[in-house]
């Protein structure tokens, strides 16, 4: 009879420990909700990439198209939008993750968009932005092609002062590896292998794991027997997630 309050009782883990990532202490489960956020972004993708689907022509004149084309406008109204809606509301942190990759230019914002070193000009530069006469300028508005081989023709709204010269030479510093080419304008994964959108690395930008390291690749090994490995994992996840 007293032997019962000697019975160990089994060791839980909390769920948020299980659903990280094998690299972070976890098994690497998903989590549904971010799984469907995951999936949703992939149609966010397809309609920058898709040039002249059925389905991209059908969002696009139903809903309309903002940013030259790359995205469709918000769903307004109750009836017939429920999945539009849905899909529209991954834009952010899609586009958040996603680059431009320049051809002709004409359809990529010289300032705003993130075509750049991955970076949106006017947040690297805002007090050039500010100063910008076109702030809605194109690359390729932004281009000159009389100029020789062709440079950058940046126009503001007035000359610069002695301390401002630097904003400038640092910015076609940034600028002396990019020119607009023959080639079309289009988008990139920045996190993705080729630069493609995958559902599982979308997955890992919606989790947005921890930087703590956890030594994944010492126990899941093929040659370890699985019930060894997870007792490893087990042990030094109450480390970890205590």
């Amino acid at each position: 009879m007293g032997r019962g309050s000697e019975v160990k009782k089994a060791h839980l883990i909390k769920w948020e420990a299980i659903c990280e990532a094998k690299s972070n202490g976890g098994l690497g489960l998903r989590k549904l909700v971010l799984l469907n956020k995951a999936l949703l972004g992939k149609w966010v993708w397809r309609l920058a990439i898709d040039r002249d689907d059925l389905w991209k022509q059908v969002i696009i004149e139903k809903y309309g198209q903002e940013g030259h084309g790359w995205r469709a406008k918000k769903a307004i109204g109750t009836i017939g939008v429920g999945v539009w809606k849905e899909i529209w509301k991954e834009s952010d942190w899609c586009w958040d993750n996603m680059g431009f990759i320049v051809g002709k230019g004409n359809k990529i914002n010289f300032w705003t968009d993130a075509w750049c070193e991955d970076t949106r000009l006017s947040q690297r530069f805002p007090h050039l932005y500010a100063m910008a006469a076109h702030r809605d300028a194109t690359v390729e508005e932004m281009w000159d092609q009389n100029f020789g081989q062709g440079g950058w023709n940046l126009r503001f709204l007035r000359d610069f002062n002695d301390w401002e010269l630097e904003m400038i030479g640092n910015l076609l510093h940034v600028l002396r590896s990019y020119k607009p080419s023959m080639e079309e304008d289009s988008v990139r994964w920045k996190g993705g292998r080729n630069g493609k959108f995958r559902v599982k690395e979308a997955y890992r930008v919606v989790t947005r794991p921890n930087d703590i390291g956890f030594p994944s690749r010492s126990i899941w090994v093929d040659s370890v027997p699985t019930k060894v490995a997870f007792y490893a994992w087990r042990l030094l996840g109450e480390g970890a997630h205590s």
